[in-house]
């Protein structure tokens, strides 16, 4: 008796480890390809700030055409159309590989609000950063804000 009472836990986590498997495998290509957008522009973003920390945190010297080109890039990024990397149901609850929390969907306006929030800062950013140091310094820390204050609120902590 207890060979089947084995034999049945066994077979029924097999089962549910195939219908997972079958799940991620079967993924909406759509969503999936809307993480992969959103993933890689918050790349771009990190590559960028990257670049602009360095120099606001004096980690490496300040080069105002790199900090202008950089600045412009956050700007440019943070205006483009992100509706479509938000597709509803691709939220780490839902799927793997995203830390995207499900209130982004339940609180849709709060989350544009944040969204809009780092346009701002970053356009200020785009029009000070190739100025000088103390101008790069003092818009900088406005775009942390803006980033940080979103993933606080919509984005699952790696803690």
């Amino acid at each position: 008796m207890a060979l089947f009472k084995r034999f049945g836990t066994v077979l029924a986590g097999t089962a549910l480890m195939a219908t997972a498997a079958f799940a991620a495998s079967h993924m909406d290509p759509a969503a999936e390809k809307a993480v992969k957008a959103r993933q890689s522009h918050m790349t771009l973003y990190a590559f960028n700030i990257g670049t602009l920390g360095g120099m606001a945190q004096d980690k490496m010297p300040y080069d105002a055409e790199a900090a202008g080109r950089a600045a412009e890039n956050l700007a440019a990024l943070a205006s483009l159309d992100q509706a479509g990397y938000w597709v509803e149901g691709t939220d780490a609850g839902s799927i793997e590989g995203t830390k995207a929390k499900a209130e982004i969907w339940s609180d849709m306006p709060e989350f544009e609000e944040h969204i809009e929030q780092l346009a701002t800062a970053t356009t200020a950013l785009a029009e000070n950063a190739g100025t000088d140091l103390d101008s790069l310094k003092a818009s900088f820390g406005d775009v942390g804000k803006a980033c940080g204050s979103c993933h606080e609120e919509f984005r699952v902590s790696d803690k």
